[in-house]
């Protein structure tokens, strides 16, 4: 599961710092699907990290399956405990890491950009700053960028909705291509 990314492992400075690895590995938890592409992790940097995701280009089909995955897991909670996610009207849903309040929702491709890569990380990072996307290396967060597969994201979590946070993924990916497509020529490649 920690080579298909689908687990958290120790080690990460930040959470150790926050006190959110005491008592590793204890009190957390995934559980997924058969076919691995709707997974729940428990008690890692959030109480709950809710996650779709499929090989393929069907972003459509992914966010479907999230909305359905976030309300039977809400609705098994409520049944449980009596009580619903944390949601404040204003602020959104309650994170322990503050980039995450508002929607909560990353919503993130990995995809090949040698053209970016030859002109260079630094201009893709630009680049995605005007597009309101993060880049990331596959290995999450603090993995590093290995090759020039990269994890592009979302950057805003607050005050736009989910569907909005999508749409600007898809866009911003579908400019980062089609700019690597120029500079792969550019670049000879």
């Amino acid at each position: 599961l920690v080579d298909d990314h689908f687990l958290f492992v120790s080690g990460d400075p930040n959470l150790k710092v926050s006190g959110m690895e005491r008592d590793w590995p204890e009190g957390r938890g995934i559980f997924h699907n058969k076919e691995k592409t709707f997974l729940v992790w428990v008690n890692e940097e959030d109480q709950f990290r809710i996650i779709s995701m499929q090989q393929g280009g069907d972003v459509k089909g992914v966010f479907a399956r999230l909305v359905d995955g976030i309300g039977a897991v809400g609705k098994s909670v409520k049944d449980e405990s009596g009580k619903d996610f944390m949601l404040d009207e204003k602020y959104g849903y309650v994170h322990s890491c503050p980039t995450n309040l508002g929607t909560g929702m990353r919503a993130s491709v990995h995809i090949d950009l040698p053209g970016w890569t030859k002109e260079g990380v630094d201009k893709l990072k630009a680049k995605c700053e005007e597009l309101s996307l993060q880049p990331r290396g596959t290995r999450g967060e603090s993995g590093g960028q290995t090759g020039h597969t990269y994890d592009i994201s979302n950057k805003h979590r607050l005050g736009y909705s989910e569907v909005q946070l999508v749409q600007t993924m898809i866009d911003g990916v579908n400019k980062l291509y089609e700019i690597d497509l120029e500079l792969q020529k550019k670049h000879g490649m």
